[in-house]
């Protein structure tokens, strides 16, 4: 059950932007982790793209917003992280090819 619900929770993932790159969070590189615990609380490990970003506030707030409006979502904590910081390895083939890096 947890399992199912992790994966749809990488599904909204997918449907939340990063308003200066056209590509969404998740095939960015932006979520190091999803866990779920206990069943239906949903603990989600973000870095921003630099410590500066201008989306700092919003982003994960977005995240947390859209995660816990889930069906099956008691409730969301996202916790932002710099370790290790991102840098454009981090994305997906499909992300890179988008941009035109791949």
């Amino acid at each position: 059950m947890s399992e199912h619900l992790r994966d749809r929770v990488i599904e909204t993932l997918h449907t939340i932007f990063d308003p200066e790159i056209p590509i969404d969070i998740y095939e960015l590189g932006l979520i190091y982790e999803v866990r779920i615990v206990d069943g239906d609380l949903v603990e989600v490990v973000m870095t921003l793209t630099t410590p500066n970003c201008p989306s700092a506030q919003s982003l994960p707030a977005e995240v947390e917003r859209s995660v816990k409006a889930m069906e099956g979502v008691r409730d969301c904590n996202v916790y932002i992280t710099f370790d290790p910081p991102w840098d454009k390895s981090m994305m997906s083939e499909a992300a890179l090819f988008q941009i035109g890096l791949f």
